[in-house]
């Protein structure tokens, strides 16, 4: 079990250069945007805009701050998304334009390339014990939670390897569980 605490992330300026983001994990070690097998984050989205394109990538976006926004895709989907929708899982290299509902979100932003990983992404309040048999899990706190002894704040995450069982108390999370193709 890796703990990755919020207070230790860097922001970095989105691939398009309209926003930001916070890299969560990402293998492998070291990679860039464009050499990642999978890689998590949190964005800042502040302004309308398009989204960065990945090619070959399958995305799953989740809104954990903020009033929401509406996504646009080029196949004419259109997708309302706040802090108590699904997960929405679309293509990375489809052409997606986001409009603030009102003020700026964040995201949690699970990326995988297509092919040689996928992800299934879930939020999920207490009691809500669950099993994973996934290569790789993240937790992700959206409020303050202990996992056992283990205190996570909003935006710290555990990072865990093979089959778990997690059981939790207090606030609520989203489970990014990754598998390989």
């Amino acid at each position: 079990m890796r703990v990755l605490r919020a207070a230790d992330r860097k922001p970095t300026a989105w691939k398009n250069g309209g926003g930001t983001t916070w890299e969560v994990a990402a293998s492998p070690a070291g990679s860039t945007l464009d050499t990642f097998g999978w890689r998590m984050s949190i964005a800042e989205v502040a302004t309308d805009g398009a989204f960065s394109n990945f090619p070959d990538v399958d995305r799953v976006l989740t809104v954990i701050a903020g009033n929401g926004l509406e996504l646009k895709l080029k196949d004419t989907t259109t997708m309302s998304l706040g802090e108590k929708s699904e997960p929405f899982e679309f293509p990375g290299d489809a052409s997606c334009e986001a409009v603030l509902a009102a003020g700026a979100i964040r995201d949690f932003n699970v990326m995988t390339r297509r092919g040689a990983w996928s992800a299934k992404v879930r939020r999920a309040t207490p009691p809500d014990p669950f099993q994973t048999q996934a290569d790789m899990t993240l937790l992700l706190a959206c409020a303050p939670l202990d996992l056992g002894a283990l205190q996570l704040l909003p935006e710290d995450a555990v990072l865990l390897e093979g089959p778990a069982t997690i059981e939790f108390s207090g606030g609520s999370l989203i489970i990014a569980e990754l598998r390989r193709l």
